[in-house]
């Protein structure tokens, strides 16, 4: 009877031991998850969410300025357009397509860094030019003049590559 006992209290000792053990450990997961913020999801971008590519022309005083365009063809491309991204190289951009020329309006929302936005008509002449627009501002941009699309490209390329208002875009969009 002794053996039984000591037998007995050794497995009631083992499993009050992994009772408290497993208190303990939901205790110290719980309060981890308390005052921690969750991480952050990695933020989708235009190369994560395969937008369609393209090579786009300006005709400038400067010269021929060439960049390497993602296009953001879609509602939900478009939405989503340069957000998250942390650099862009001085030779790419995005093209935000319409079907039909409009009064176009943009913002900076969740847009880490300045953009020139270049805003097209439908014979490929820049109508308007926005420079260094300020990064996660919610403050509307637009250019009163319809535009069938807006050219994004890095903060200040414009300036640097001697692109102004009236300089001619050769694409497929304007040039079928």
């Amino acid at each position: 009877m002794g053996l039984r006992r000591t037998a007995s209290t050794i497995r009631t000792r083992q499993h009050g031991l992994l009772l408290l053990g497993l208190v303990v450990a939901m205790a110290l997961f719980a309060g981890a998850g308390r005052g921690a913020a969750p991480a952050p999801a990695k933020a989708a971008t235009a190369a994560d969410e395969g937008f369609p590519r393209s090579a786009l022309e300006i005709r400038a005083a400067g010269g021929r300025q060439w960049f390497n365009i993602h296009i953001a063809n879609t509602e939900p491309r478009k939405e989503l357009g340069l957000m998250y991204v942390t650099q862009l190289p001085a030779d790419e951009g995005m093209l935000f397509p319409e079907s039909t020329p409009r009064i176009t309006t943009m913002w900076m929302k969740n847009t880490l860094i300045p953009l020139d936005m270049l805003f097209i008509d439908t014979h490929g002449r820049i109508v308007c030019l926005l420079e260094n627009a300020k990064p996660e501002s919610l403050e509307l941009l637009s250019c009163d003049k319809p535009a069938k699309a807006v050219l994004e490209i890095g903060g200040g390329e414009a300036h640097k590559r001697g692109i102004r208002v009236g300089d001619r875009v050769l694409h497929a969009l304007f040039h079928p």
